[in-house]
């Protein structure tokens, strides 16, 4: 193979110190971005590093390299963090407090600039930046002379980093809401220089860190507009699919051409481009279907050996946790699994929100992996690796969706050394629906929900939705439940706004912190920039999300919105 490789700086940052203005004292890596070389100058190198793409996005302890903190498990902690958001998971076991992730839910402990949920997905999420720039920077794709393999190489680099900036973009965009001041103008002259004219923090996402991207521009590196993002990340986008047309990558793993269409029509829903959104999204499911893809059937849905936890023909991308290198405390598994018997799950038995669970049909199949608390003999019922005494014991709306491998809910080098999806074919029909609806085709929207749904998740579906945001809401209930603890669903709830309602008759929130009822989004949807940031790079100084600790207090008021500020 030939290869031409280009110099690169990278804006590398240094970490300090920070603790909370409490009794609890939180500790942060002292490089969190380590200075690295240029990738190998050869083929293999390349194609090392690009292996390193999927292997880092799994990786436990990935921002501090030690156990620190439980939700440092590189992207599948935001799968599970994204449902917590929705406020769909709750911890049902009688050791609920060991459910780290709570904190997404409730928003009672500090999420402000100086908290590990502020910290963390931060730096989470540039450190997969920096590693696709890493591959970005080794080939000129515009050079004649490489081939189609290394091109595709540059290619998954060039999907990869698209896809975390739309994720830092989700994440750290703030939507107004009644709580916080997300609306304010800025008026620093340093920050109204940067972006030429007075803006909102509402029409802000995050910075742009490339390839080329020297410590200079880094200390004064302003978050983007929104317009400026998209079309950074549309060009990262054209450049995958241009890499990607004549190139396969080795496995799923890695992002082909099929999962750069599906990126690009989450980007372009996520910004209100639903013409391109439909688009692409229909492009993606032709593309997949030429390799064998089609929903997850209900014999795999509620597999106890092999149910979500081992790749199937719907999942588009996905991850690979290896028993060498993956810890019985940090994995997937060990948080999601109610069968698992290591881990945190086996403490707080994680459990979907009844309100969800109510929403789905007699006969939908997706009901088979939530444990139902008017049946009456569940040992008959349910398809698990373990006992009918331990059901038995188990809370009702448990989780049984995510199972250990082969069954083995002692060992976690063996049960937990699963694949992890992160885009199944499912979310491309979703899209395009919501899509297609919100481009004036209602009717249509609505006959091809009806028969998807009643096709492959529940015989007996009937959506009657007669207006767009009718179809809105329904659409985003069925990702809701179709990926729960995916976390797909939490950008179109962000986008759309729905409200969240967490205490209401019967509700099985366990506790007051977790009854809070949101009008538009909870204000810590909008996650904020961390302080180190925001001292290495002083322009953001004047542009941070406000802090939504504590911003709506549990219990609401039953069935009423708590009252906003804003």
């Amino acid at each position: 193979m030939n290869m031409k490789f280009n110099k690169s700086i990278l804006a590398i940052a240094g970490a300090s110190l920070l603790a909370f203005s409490s009794c609890i004292e939180e500790t942060f890596p002292q490089d969190s971005y380590a200075t690295s070389e240029q990738v190998g100058a050869s083929s293999a190198a390349l194609m090392s590093s690009v292996r390193g793409i999927p292997s880092q996005m799994a990786q436990g302890y990935l921002v501090y390299g030690s156990q620190t903190h439980e939700t440092d498990m590189g992207y599948p902690a935001y799968m599970i963090a994204q449902t917590e958001l929705l406020g769909d998971m709750y911890p049902e076991g009688s050791n609920s407090g060991y459910d780290w992730y709570r904190t997404y839910n409730t928003m009672s402990s500090p999420m402000g600039d100086k908290s590990y949920f502020s910290y963390l997905p931060w730096f989470t999420f540039y450190k997969f930046v920096k590693t696709a720039n890493d591959v970005i920077s080794t080939v000129d794709i515009d050079d004649e002379t490489i081939g189609d393999d290394v091109k595709g190489l540059a290619g998954v680099g060039y999907a990869s980093r698209a896809f975390q900036y739309y994720m830092l973009t989700v994440l750290f965009s703030a939507v107004e809401n009644p709580y916080t001041d997300c609306g304010k103008m800025l008026k620093s002259d340093k920050v109204v220089e940067a972006y030429g004219r007075q803006v909102k923090l509402s029409e802000l996402t995050v910075p742009k860190v490339t390839e080329s991207t020297d410590r200079e521009t880094a200390k004064n590196n302003p978050r983007l507009l929104k317009d400026d993002m998209k079309a950074f990340i549309l060009s990262d986008l054209d450049k995958a699919a241009r890499c990607l047309k004549n190139y396969t990558p080795e496995t799923k793993t890695l992002p082909n051409l099929a999962v750069v269409y599906g990126i690009r029509a989450k980007v372009c829903a996520w910004f209100e481009d639903y013409a391109q959104a439909e688009l692409y999204a229909d492009s993606a499911i032709v593309e997949a279907q030429k390799a064998g893809a089609s929903p997850v059937t209900a014999s795999q849905w509620d597999n106890p050996t092999t149910g979500f936890c081992v790749a199937n023909q719907a999942w588009m991308w996905y991850l690979h946790y290896d028993a060498e290198n993956m810890g019985n405390l940090c994995n997937f598994t060990g948080w999601m699994s109610g069968e698992a018997d290591w881990g945190y799950s086996s403490l707080t038995n994680p459990a979907i929100d009844k309100s969800l669970f109510d929403a789905m049909g007699a006969n939908d199949i997706r009901r088979s992996t939530f444990i139902d608390p008017a049946c009456a003999d569940r040992g008959k019922t349910y398809k698990t690796s373990r006992d009918a005494a331990w059901l038995d014991e188990m809370p009702a709306y448990l989780s049984l969706k995510f199972r250990c491998k082969e069954g083995n809910y002692t060992d976690y080098a063996v049960g937990g050394a699963v694949d992890v999806p992160v885009m199944r074919i499912e979310e491309m029909y979703f899209i395009k629906f919501e899509a297609m609806a919100m481009n004036g085709k209602l009717g249509e929207a609505v006959s091809a929900l009806n028969d998807f749904m009643r096709e492959n998740r529940d015989p007996d579906y009937a959506c009657k939705a007669t207006d767009a945001r009718e179809f809105q809401l329904e659409v985003l209930k069925q990702m809701r439940i179709e990926f729960w603890g995916e976390g797909n669903a939490f950008p179109v709830a962000k986008r759309i706004k729905p409200g969240v309602m967490q205490n209401y008759a019967g509700t099985n929130a366990p506790a007051n912190i977790f009854k809070i009822n949101c009008a538009v989004i909870k204000p810590n949807w909008n996650l904020v920039i961390p302080e180190y940031e925001t001292e290495a790079n002083q322009i953001l100084q004047k542009s941070n999300n406000p802090d939504p600790t504590q911003a709506v207090q549990g219990p609401c008021e039953e069935g009423v919105y708590a009252q906003g500020t804003y």
